[in-house]
């Protein structure tokens, strides 16, 4: 399950944007260990997106997961990766006060030992992205 680091938290009450990194395979293809991201702090979450959330059994954990639907006063989240786990299918319904903010950004941080220079260029091409948000997977829900 990505857990965030705790350095996120910290900045989160004085700025709207701050930093998080990941850890865990969960969100594999989109987010992978190590990535660093850009989050919206109250940021307005729709369907799609990608969310950091405290896990409601462990509030001091903050995870990423993506906001699938609205259900019952909260959000039904799940992880990209369908192997990985630790998603609503695990612990339901997340309430709207444990989301926390929506990501924006991601960052990959250079591999360690590539120091070509097409290496170099080819990271540079990739490295910051931004995380959109699953669209099509949110017309679906609301179609049923």
């Amino acid at each position: 399950m990505p857990e965030l680091s705790q350095e996120s938290e910290r900045g989160r009450a004085v700025l709207p944007w701050g930093a998080a990194e990941v850890t865990g395979p969960s969100m594999v293809p989109t987010l992978h260990h190590g990535d660093r991201l850009l989050v919206r702090w109250g940021g307005r979450v729709r369907p799609g997106d990608v969310v950091v959330l405290r896990h409601p059994f462990q509030q001091d954990l903050l995870v990423v997961k993506r906001a699938k639907e609205r259900r019952g006063g909260g959000w039904w989240v799940l992880g990209d990766n369908a192997y990985a786990g630790g998603d609503s299918t695990d612990y339901g319904v997340v309430p709207e006060e444990l989301v926390l903010g929506r990501v924006r950004f991601r960052y990959r941080p250079p591999a360690s030992g590539r120091r070509s220079p097409l290496a170099l260029a080819r990271w540079a091409v990739c490295a910051v992205r931004p995380v959109f948000a699953e669209r099509s997977v949110s017309r679906r829900l609301r179609a049923r």
